[in-house]
């Protein structure tokens, strides 16, 4: 069975690499822009929980590279369509001048659900985009 092709999303930052990838490790960074409530192990193995509305979702970590890349599972507990681990999230952070070029790769999600999480992911994303720049880490 061929895979559909990923979720694509792709912003730029006007913060480093080492500024934006914070954001998508640290809970209390990641609940800035991501979801309600956030607990998150961010090492290989560990934990990915959001809850982004009333929607939980749930994986584990698979690489965490700072300050240039984040893989980890997604899926929503109780959704056969897409259970926890079913879909795979790597963002990738490129400097870019005295920015990040930020790309968002989502495999994995069942065609019906791609029109959603790109959406989703485009909001997202630029959410984070105006968080981190508004509010960088030191």
């Amino acid at each position: 069975m061929n895979q559909p092709d990923p979720v694509t999303a792709s912003i730029r930052i006007a913060a480093a690499p080492t500024d934006v990838f914070p954001y998508l490790t640290e809970a209390s960074l990641l609940v800035k822009w991501m979801g309600a409530w956030v607990d998150v192990n961010p090492e290989p193995g560990g934990n990915f929980a959001v809850n982004i509305g009333d929607q939980p979702i749930r994986g584990t970590y698979i690489a965490v590279e700072p300050p240039h890349r984040v893989v980890f599972t997604w899926g929503l507990p109780g959704n056969d369509a897409l259970p926890p681990g079913a879909s795979t999230v790597e963002i990738l952070l490129t400097a870019d001048g005295d920015g990040t070029v930020l790309d968002l790769i989502h495999r994995g999600l069942p065609a019906d659900l791609r029109p959603d999480h790109l959406a989703g992911w485009t909001s997202l994303l630029d959410t984070l985009r105006v968080t981190a720049f508004l509010d960088p880490v030191s």
